[in-house]
């Protein structure tokens, strides 16, 4: 037998043919947008067919939603990082007048009380979705741009939370309170790895706290979330319900579920099964195993979303290493948020989970999320020093 076809000489072929990236993190994602997808099949198939007489009706949307999301994760993996850098500030304005049209009548779509669609033919953008995405790129940017300003100056600091709180504000007025806390603790935890001083960052802490606690007891309904998260047996019918269906569904579930398909809450109990409440249909049906799978492999994106935002600040590339971890920070509080909210943890928010929920501008914004941490990833590969080449390596094992 040849050298060139030689098993082993044919296997080290074929591996370079792959480019190297974090197959971890690469790996975790797609699981999660599988897993996604056979779970909103096994949450909506009753519903499409109870509300349009098609049982596939919600499962063909998200299915789209999930192809759009893997061909716009393929095309901005192709965008370098100077060009998300030089653009970090349109982009924000851009996010900012998308917030703004959803409010002018005629433009913006309403649906459950609350205003954050802006109709595109069949297809509705929820423009707080890619606000979250501009508002790292440009966090990101202007640590870099004011390194100095932000560790020594306190106008350094309250510069950028003006920004923020402009955007917060126009996403709270939707109402959508939710992605107004993912928002402001990415961004506060940016701040404080960008080097804030601490001191700052604890009055910024503190001034963040007071204000969401101040919503929650001026606004009745989530004033009334939060007492029936407290007790939601104590009015079971009524603001406690979704709280005490959930949790009914992760006690059935018990170790190993009750099997793929044989879930009833989904069915007549438990509302927004297949958006809100996936988690709870995943521990009704795989139990604490498949509950922990799911959170495992969360945990996995965002260790390896830290790594590669290590290794690219271990060759000085201190935008893509922002842009990572605020990514990170980012996908992490919101899956955090969502499954403290199914298990009961926190008040009920009407927060999907990331690259799973049913929802299209969530999916397709996640995957643009992972393609550009696989940009960062290959752009610090394939820079690195030699000198630094083994450090970047054990950065991304």
């Amino acid at each position: 037998m040849s050298e060139a076809t030689h098993p082993q000489a044919m296997l080290g072929h074929s591996r370079s043919i792959l480019p190297e990236l974090d197959y971890w993190l690469i790996g975790a994602a797609v699981a999660l947008l599988g897993f996604g997808v056979i779970m909103v099949a096994s949450a909506s198939l009753h519903l499409g067919d109870r509300l349009t007489g098609n049982p596939f009706y919600h499962l063909t949307r998200h299915g789209i939603a999930v192809g759009l999301g893997l061909l716009g994760a393929l095309g901005i993996s192709r965008i370098p990082t100077t060009q998300w850098e030089r653009s970090g500030t349109v982009l924000y304005f851009v996010g900012l007048l998308l917030l703004l049209i959803v409010f002018i009548p005629g433009l913006g779509r309403e649906a459950n009380g609350a205003m954050r669609w802006i109709p595109i033919g069949s297809f509705n953008l929820q423009s707080s979705e890619f606000m979250k995405l501009f508002l790292v790129v440009y966090m990101a940017g202007y640590l870099v741009r004011r390194q100095l300003e932000v560790a020594h100056s306190i106008w350094g600091f309250i510069k950028p939370m003006i920004l923020l709180l402009v955007a917060a504000t126009l996403i709270m007025l939707q109402p959508d309170f939710g992605t107004t806390a993912v928002l402001l603790a990415t961004a506060m935890g940016m701040l404080f790895l960008g080097g804030v001083a601490i001191s700052q960052f604890v009055v910024l802490l503190a001034l963040a706290g007071t204000a969401l606690v101040g919503l929650v007891i001026w606004s009745p309904y989530r004033l009334q979330r939060v007492t029936g998260f407290l007790d939601p047996w104590a009015d079971v019918n009524n603001s406690g319900y979704q709280l005490a269906q959930a949790l009914i569904a992760f006690g059935r579930g018990e170790w190993f579920g009750v099997g793929l398909g044989n879930g009833i809450q989904k069915q007549f109990y438990l509302p927004e099964a297949h958006t809100d409440f996936l988690m709870a249909v995943i521990g009704e049906e795989f139990g604490l195993l498949g509950t922990l799978m799911v959170i495992f492999l969360f945990s996995l994106i965002v260790w390896r979303a830290f790594r590669v935002g290590a290794a690219a600040e271990a060759i000085n590339r201190r935008f893509s290493a922002y842009v990572a971890y605020g990514f990170g920070l980012w996908i992490g509080m919101q899956a955090i948020i969502n499954i403290g909210v199914n298990m009961g943890l926190l008040p009920t928010k009407g927060l999907t989970l990331p690259l799973m929920s049913y929802g299209g501008n969530s999916i397709i914004v996640a995957c643009i999320v992972i393609g550009m941490l696989a940009r960062i990833d290959y752009e610090t590969r394939r820079d690195a020093p030699v000198h630094k080449l083994e450090q970047v390596k054990w950065a991304n094992v």
